[in-house]
């Protein structure tokens, strides 16, 4: 007896052969079935398969195998980004080694409506980095009710702490006295009023890890206004060309440093916008990274135009404390020889003017021009000299950064 079944509304032979045909076809995506298969041979025996004998059972059975494929291929596709998703996990896991903690120091004025979405995106990045992290708030003085907004952040996660002012001291003061209390291995600073992003620091602490003690954000697309913008590419051209360190973005508040560099530099008056050229001029390597700046949410900037003239007198001060602040006279002797020089070469030349050409020196503003360069240039030898002796009875062992020892 053939392993042969009949369609009773077609006619068709239903064989083996035909449902692994159709099963091809379904298969290669083909809707062709129409296809006559010619019976097999009555010697050749096989299991018999016992299907539907009307056309719409088979169209279920091709409806059925087809569904059962692009489920499988949608399942497929669902997961990748799931797998995708638990590997950049795993990796941000990697990022801060195990044991090791992360501080955040935040330096805030009047940021009250500010301070809860930012705590919260904090711990949603941490919650991704696993790791050990506290966050220390410094208020600076605040006057609206930023210290209670704390307080209440403070009660529902512990890792969040606060230290507050009796009075408004400067950014310095704030980031030293976080950078003082901070217990961690890195240490990450921003500013509260949102516009520093809280998920650059995965990235910050990767490049931390590559080599490098400090880390500056660069604010490349800013959202400032127009004359913090402008005044800010001057700046930091300027402090980039005396320090010799190349950022873009001096005075970001979003950096990463390594434990070392915040314990080991100190800052006051208005020298945190210098804190990358302080570490690079103590030996730290210092590199930059291009971050998020978004736009202010809440209040107002709390810096005026008179912040570009201090942050002059400030890098002064910076380059003085950190290139001669032991030996003075290494700077005003330079500038002392450089005018008693140029005072003396002008006096030489109306001299040689007097006696070869016979004129009159005496009227002559140049005559006057030479002799200032010339008392200048002794008086600013001479304070060099007054300071060197200064720097000399109240000497100290300087403090000495070690890297490595063997």
């Amino acid at each position: 007896m053939q392993d042969i079944t009949k369609n009773e509304e077609s006619g068709e032979e239903i064989t083996d052969d035909f449902i692994k045909n159709l099963e091809s076809e379904i298969a290669a995506g083909t809707n062709d079935n129409e296809k006559t298969v010619k019976p097999r041979k009555k010697n050749y025996h096989k299991k018999k398969f016992r299907i539907n004998n009307n056309r719409e059972s088979l169209s279920n059975q091709r409806q059925n195998i087809s569904g059962f494929n692009e489920k499988n291929q949608f399942n497929k596709n669902k997961n990748l980004p799931e797998k995708n998703q638990i590997q950049k996990s795993e990796d941000l896991t990697r990022i801060v080694p195990p044991g090791k903690m992360v501080s955040i120091v935040i330096p805030l004025l009047n940021e009250e409506e500010s301070l809860m979405e930012l705590s919260l995106s904090i711990r949603d990045v941490f919650d991704k980095l696993k790791c050990m992290y506290e966050v220390i708030f410094v208020d600076d003085g605040s006057t609206d009710g930023s210290f209670n907004k704390i307080k209440y952040i403070h009660s529902k996660n512990s890792r969040f702490h606060c230290i507050k002012f009796r009075k408004n001291y400067g950014k310095s003061a704030a980031l030293q006295a976080g950078f003082d209390m901070a217990r961690g291995d890195f240490i990450i600073t921003m500013d509260a009023d949102l516009q520093d992003d809280p998920n650059e620091i995965p990235e910050l602490l990767k490049v931390l890890n590559s080599g490098f003690d400090l880390v500056s954000g660069w604010k490349k697309v800013r959202h400032d206004p127009f004359i913090k913008k402008h005044t800010s590419k001057f700046f930091n051209y300027v402090t980039s060309k005396m320090s010799g360190v190349r950022l873009h973005d001096f005075n970001c508040g979003l950096k990463a440093y390594r434990r070392e560099v915040a314990k080991s530099i100190k800052i006051y008056g208005e020298m945190h916008r210098y804190i990358p050229a302080l570490a690079h001029l103590s030996g730290f390597k210092v590199t930059e990274k291009p971050v998020k700046h978004h736009a202010r949410k809440f209040g107002k900037t709390k810096y005026g135009i008179s912040r570009f003239f201090n942050g002059f007198f400030d890098l002064l001060t910076v380059l003085f404390t950190t290139k001669y602040n032991n030996r003075p006279l290494h700077l005003f002797g330079l500038f002392g020889i450089i005018s008693f020089m140029a005072g003396t070469l002008i006096t030489i030349y109306l001299t040689i003017m007097k006696f070869w050409k016979g004129h009159f020196i005496s009227d002559r503003p140049l005559f006057l021009v030479g002799l200032i360069f010339i008392i200048v240039g002794i008086q600013f030898f001479t304070l060099g000299l007054i300071a060197e002796m200064i720097t000399k009875s109240n000497a100290k062992n300087e403090e000495i950064l070690v890297e490595a020892t063997l």
